[in-house]
């Protein structure tokens, strides 16, 4: 109350009863950066709410960073939702200093917040230092491709990460290479989604040679990356090799029945494949694909495959 009274801000109702809960969900209540702020201050001594939900909030950089510096206090909270805020860079740089004194945060979206390639300047080295932090959403923002190189110079170093959202960027070129080049060297990542970036042929090759050497990745999504039949069958060659890959999202590339035919025929090459789904949703397959499948299900029975229409059944519908 007294923090409200300062800030010239409404106490909300919502939060006093609460307090004492163990999750505390303030969606949509149009906080701003003075309301963020007077709800920050309790918050450093609360010792009850474990998980904090303060998405849309537009409480910007400001807003932004008394959170941050309310979790370099409270070592209770585990989970954070601080997505579509417009935190911007400023907000980045307020949260990469938390997470190099946080030692209780496991999982934070910082998703549609505006962050660019200045904003992973300062979240790369937070994640190299940070060890304790599990899942980390940074879809949705506006990171390009000096953010791939220093987010990917971060994740070969990173030890704590099991899940990492990056769908929704502007991450290509050399930085999709030099961020398939971390995967590669990364040992506690399990789950990646890449989803629209522009990650094309070389991007593709780079995860090729990344899932050659890493030994701990389960699922990978590179849907609607732009990836060309050279890229998949760069990428199917990493899949000859791998052991612990269960699930790939391929859909919506151009990687045409020859890039899906390569991909399915790695399995087919490696007997150690731990594969269970692969989704080439959007992508026309041939004859040729579906004895591939037929013969591939009979190693991998429990395999599934997800894609388009068949070249011979859209040319039937036609006639």
């Amino acid at each position: 109350m007294e923090a409200c009274e300062a800030l010239q801000v409404a106490p909300a109702s919502y939060f006093l009863q609460h307090m004492q809960s163990s999750e505390l969900s303030m969606m949509h209540r149009g906080l701003g950066p003075q309301g963020t702020k007077a709800l920050a201050v309790p918050l450093v001594t609360n010792t009850s709410i474990l998980r904090l939900n303060l998405r849309d909030n537009w409480m910007e950089g400001m807003g932004g960073a008394a959170v941050a510096e309310m979790l370099k206090a409270n070592c209770y909270i585990t989970e954070v939702d601080l997505s579509n805020n417009n935190l911007g860079d400023y907000g980045a740089r307020a949260v990469a200093g938390m997470l190099k004194e946080n030692s209780s945060l496991v999982s934070l979206n910082l998703s549609g917040n505006n962050f660019t390639d200045r904003s992973a300047e300062h979240l790369g080295p937070a994640l190299i230092a940070n060890s304790k932090l599990q899942h980390l959403d940074l879809s949705h923002n506006a990171l390009g491709e000096r953010a791939g190189k220093n987010l990917g110079d971060s994740l070969s170093e990173n030890t704590g990460l099991r899940s990492l959202r990056l769908a929704w960027n502007c991450i290509r070129g050399r930085g999709a290479v030099m961020l398939a080049n971390g995967l590669g060297g990364n040992i506690s990542l399990r789950t990646v989604d890449l989803t629209l970036n522009g990650f094309g042929k070389e991007g593709a090759i780079a995860l090729g040679q990344a899932l050659k050497e890493n030994a701990v990745l389960e699922e990978l999504n590179v849907s609607s990356n732009r990836i060309p039949p050279e890229g998949a069958i760069h990428l199917a060659m990493g899949l000859k090799v791998n052991k612990t890959m269960k699930s790939l999202n391929m859909g919506r590339n151009p990687i045409q029945n020859a890039g899906c035919y390569r991909i399915l025929k790695s399995l087919q090459e490696n007997p150690d494949s731990a594969m269970e789904e692969l989704d080439f949703l959007g992508i026309t397959v041939n004859q040729d694909f579906e004895d591939l499948y037929t013969a591939v299900k009979e190693i991998f029975p429990a395999l599934a495959v997800n894609h388009g229409a068949r070249v011979d059944a859209f040319r039937k519908a036609k006639a």
